[in-house]
């Protein structure tokens, strides 16, 4: 089940940054050089797709971290050790943070890039 949490949390961090190519694209291909930037505004159509994908990896995430907390877990079994379930906690609500960041950005990019 931890397994699920960790591709839930990854799946979330990758579609929060797919959705975010659209702003943060353009920008990260001028600081390294490359020209012809305004190719990542291709993705601005399928925003909304890749948003909605990061809430349900996030959401499917969460569900399996917390669900298999609701359950019990056999002694022995790696979900019954708390140092896991602790680094699990932190993995994905780190992923979490980094979706809201990447998935805003368009929103609070004006005030830090003006």
């Amino acid at each position: 089940m931890m397994g699920k949490a960790i591709l839930a949390a990854l799946g979330a961090v990758a579609a929060a940054f797919v959705s975010a190519l659209c702003c943060v694209g353009p920008l990260l291909a001028v600081a390294v050089g490359v020209s012809g930037a305004g190719l990542a505004g291709t993705f601005e159509p399928l925003r909304p797709y890749f948003l909605g994908g990061t809430l349900v990896f996030l959401g499917l995430g969460h569900y399996a971290l917390y669900r298999e907390e609701r359950n019990a877990c056999e002694p022995g079994k790696i979900c019954a050790d708390p140092r896991v379930r602790r680094r699990m906690k932190i993995v994905l609500w780190s992923a979490t943070a980094l979706a809201v960041i990447l998935g805003t950005f368009p929103y609070w990019s004006v005030w830090v890039l003006a």
